[in-house]
């Protein structure tokens, strides 16, 4: 989850992520995941986002990770690309839309030159800023492991960049990257090869999918399963299947495990491991979801913003025993 907390508008995690970050860890969360981290200025969502495109950025993230794998839990990096929906005002409860760049605001990319609604323009990427984004990505990657990050995940979901690529809404080129699947998804592939090829073969690597942009003629859940596949022979290993985010005024069936299906689907359609996310919020809920083998994993965002203890309440409610309550804390254990 954004904390939009970087005030000084350079990238740099702050105290507030070393806290936020570390209470998840803290809490008995198995993997914690940074909020979507940029792997270029012009990649973050809003000017206030968390960046790994500098070595200075990397030794702010170092103190973090150290906290967070002494608490015994692995530390992660999403690393990410607004494209079109970034230089945004963050997400905090003031005005939306873009910022002008006499506040700290930036000229947007995207596949095609049309702009998420309400938000200014973008310019197309030519061939040689697409190959500017796959360098990105792989120089984040590296970073991200001399950070001490254990695990990566390419965000390819809610409308960010690698999204708007992949869905026929947002994508209307006509060269190698628009048109066909296999030409939407080839900025993504060459993403995922090259970032396995930087990192080697002991990483694990996930990649975020929205499962479908709830709109007709958009990306749907056959193409997430498609892609997927695809994904995995360039050298990921799961798939957080998420959905939406790339187009405005969209219907939402909102409920309970609402996106679990479309992990479900993918998981059965090709045999990859898959996580479940959204609006998953009780211990027996979420146990059942992976009991049952509708996702190999759950992930939580929301839930443990407003809980950051809730693996350890968990784990009560399921009747298994953890021997990794923090110490200072065992004096409030339940019995």
């Amino acid at each position: 989850m954004c904390q939009y907390s970087v005030d000084r508008q350079d990238g740099i995690p702050t105290d507030w992520h070393l806290v936020h970050l570390g209470s998840l860890a803290r809490g008995g969360a198995g993997v914690v995941i940074t909020e979507a981290t940029a792997v270029n200025p012009e990649g973050r969502i809003s000017p206030q986002d968390t960046g790994i495109w500098n070595d200075e950025q990397v030794a702010a993230w170092r103190r973090i990770v150290d906290f967070v794998r002494g608490q015994g839990a692995v530390a992660g990096m999403q690393l990410a690309h607004a494209g079109r929906k970034g230089s945004t005002r963050p997400a905090l409860g003031g005005p939306s839309g873009s910022v002008p760049a006499e506040e700290g605001g930036w000229q947007t990319v995207a596949p095609s030159a049309v702009a998420f609604e309400g938000y200014a323009a973008p310019v197309a990427l030519d061939a040689e800023g697409i190959d500017q984004v796959v360098a990105d990505f792989v120089a984040g990657a590296r970073r991200a492991l001399d950070a001490g990050f254990e695990l990566l995940e390419i965000h390819a979901a809610h409308g960010y960049l690698l999204h708007q690529f992949l869905s026929p809404l947002s994508n209307l080129r006509e060269d190698e990257y628009g048109g066909s699947l296999p030409n939407r998804a080839r900025l993504l592939l060459r993403i995922v090869r090259d970032v396995r090829a930087e990192v080697g073969d002991d990483i694990p690597l996930l990649v975020r999918f929205s499962g479908t942009d709830w709109a007709e003629g958009g990306w749907t859940v056959e193409e997430t399963a498609t892609v997927t596949e695809w994904a995995r022979d360039a050298g990921a290993d799961l798939f957080d299947i998420s959905t939406g985010g790339l187009v405005a005024g969209v219907r939402i069936p909102l409920g309970p495990g609402y996106q679990v299906p479309f992990a479900e689907h993918v998981g059965r359609e090709t045999g990859a491991p898959v996580g479940a996310v959204g609006l998953l919020t009780e211990p027996q809920q979420l146990e059942d979801i992976v009991s049952s083998g509708q996702a190999d994993v759950v992930l939580l965002a929301r839930q443990l913003l407003r809980e950051p203890r809730f693996p350890l309440r968990a784990a009560h409610e399921l009747g298994v025993e953890l021997d990794y309550w923090p110490a200072q804390y065992l004096r409030a254990r339940w019995r």
